[in-house]
């Protein structure tokens, strides 16, 4: 809707300049403001078709002003930015009311496309705000890669679509999944978790959907299941990739239906439960062995969402610090202080672990030292004896070195115990070739600081067949400024 009239409000005058000549540029009327008064004065004199607004201003708040903002005019869309990249800050722009948000710096391009979409959709209905504390962050960081995080999530609070959260193990999968639930139209519900992955596999129908006395040796009362558990609230499947075949079969059937019926029960039980399913593992892989099935997958997967590794977010590894010494600290634990200087190296380190890695460092130090600061000695210290206390270092320690098909046959064997008489699935040679091929190229990036053409030379891999590689296995690649 070129010729529409934007109202622009910031006390930045640079930015105010920039977004003046950007939207005007773009066939926008534009009338620009320093403070909230004069940009309540236009909208309630009727002025303007679409306002852009950073949140904090001199004399108002923006999120103080956007309930008067829809009280008075609920069909101007209203565009937020802020510096203060946090995820309660998408979230409160979400409930405030505002058509959308956009953490600084933002992207011309994306702001100018938002804006088009804006004027041209049906207006959405403002939704009641009904916590304003910011206490208790349930996510913390504000890296590129989080602020997308945010923004989808915000979007998603008010709906029911089922969302499938993919990454590394101790990204954090569960803490997105119970912030969406916390935050969601579903948060008087109930939240209920299941990992697939620690319950045995002929249990599994059992823990979803409950069974009925007698229905099999050792079911002498009718039990609950974890869907009837979770009415009307949301059901968090992790590791979905390890659900047996059987059970995927009847999770597909109640999400086709609405419905469900316990173990050896007749009659269906109505369903009223958000799915969030989460997986450390690449599913199109799982289904390509067959031991995944494509219809659930397409069923689970109706919004992606991938967390990004520690590694590729180093930049909130201050935030998450702070974070993890204020919880330390509720516990009653000494408050502890990291120097720039420490915080640098552990930018700098993989955190293979990922997040769950880097909280468990935070809390032995705090916990054992007693120094007010942790320096980056201690750092160094700490980093080198969790890769002494690792399991392969150990056996290592004890058969004087191990060698790779020492490791993968010890792995082997304590896999097919897990199965105690059975067997595991079959396709096992091209799975164990791949789940290999993962760790293999994301050592060899790790090693080479993200340079592809190196580590391709080290694999002895055409550069072309490495980035297939990437692509198709979804290695996240381990960059850092001083690689070439």
């Amino acid at each position: 809707m070129t010729g529409a009239t934007i109202l622009v409000a910031d006390d930045d005058a640079a930015i105010r300049t920039v977004l003046n000549q950007a939207l005007s540029r773009a066939g926008y009327d534009v009338r620009i403001t320093s403070n909230a008064a004069t940009l309540w004065r236009w909208i309630s004199a009727g002025d303007g078709d679409l306002v852009v607004t950073d949140v904090i201003m001199p004399d108002e708040n923006a999120f103080d002003l956007l309930p008067r903002i829809k009280k008075a005019r609920p069909d101007l869309p209203v565009l937020v930015m802020s510096a203060q990249n946090t995820f309660m800050t998408a979230i409160k722009a979400s409930e405030k009311g505002a058509y959308d948000y956009l953490p600084k710096p933002f992207d011309l391009t994306e702001l100018i496309a938002i804006i088009g979409r804006a004027l041209a959709e049906p207006k959405r209905k403002p939704v009641k705000m009904e916590d304003d504390t910011q206490d208790g962050m349930p996510l913390v960081g504000r890296s590129a890669a989080m602020q997308e995080i945010y923004r989808v999530l915000a979007r998603l609070m008010q709906t029911d679509l089922t969302l499938m959260i993919t990454g590394e193990s101790g990204t954090g999968k569960e803490l997105v999944a119970k912030a969406l639930h916390d935050y969601g139209k579903r948060r008087n519900g109930p939240f209920v978790a299941i990992n697939m992955a620690a319950i045995p596999r002929d249990l599994i129908e059992s823990e979803l959907f409950g069974h009925e006395k007698g229905a099999f040796t050792g079911a002498q009362n009718r039990s609950t299941g974890r869907f009837e558990q979770a009415e009307g609230g949301t059901l968090f499947l992790d590791e979905i990739g390890d659900m047996p075949m059987d059970a995927q079969t009847r999770l597909l059937r109640v999400l086709q239906q609405g419905e469900y019926t316990t173990v050896g029960g007749r009659t269906p039980i109505r369903s009223d439960v958000r799915i969030v399913a989460a997986t450390n593992k690449d599913l199109k892989q799982s289904i390509n062995q067959g031991l995944f099935r494509e219809d659930l997958y397409y069923r689970l997967n109706v919004v992606p969402l991938r967390l990004p590794p520690l590694r590729d977010r180093a930049e909130d590894i201050p935030d998450l610090v702070r974070h993890f010494v204020q919880q330390a600290e509720k516990e009653g634990l000494d408050v502890k202080r990291f120097d720039q200087e420490a915080l640098e190296l552990m930018k700098a380190h993989a955190w293979p672990g990922n997040v769950r890695e880097l909280e468990n460092v935070v809390r032995r130090l705090t916990a054992l030292y007693p120094q007010d600061v942790i320096t980056r000695e201690i750092i160094e210290s700490e980093l080198r004896s969790d890769i002494a206390d690792s399991p392969i270092e150990k056996s290592s320690a004890r058969s004087g070195s191990m060698s790779i098909s020492q490791a993968v046959e010890e792995n082997m064997r304590q896999y097919f115990s897990s199965f105690g008489e059975g067997l595991p699935p079959s396709g096992l040679y091209d799975r164990v070739l791949a789940e290999m091929e993962y760790p293999l190229i994301l050592a060899a990036l790790t090693a080479t600081r993200g340079n592809q053409i190196k580590a391709a030379d080290l694999l002895g891999l055409n550069r072309n067949t490495l980035r297939k590689k990437i692509r198709e296995l979804g290695v996240s690649v381990y960059r850092s400024a001083r690689s070439a």
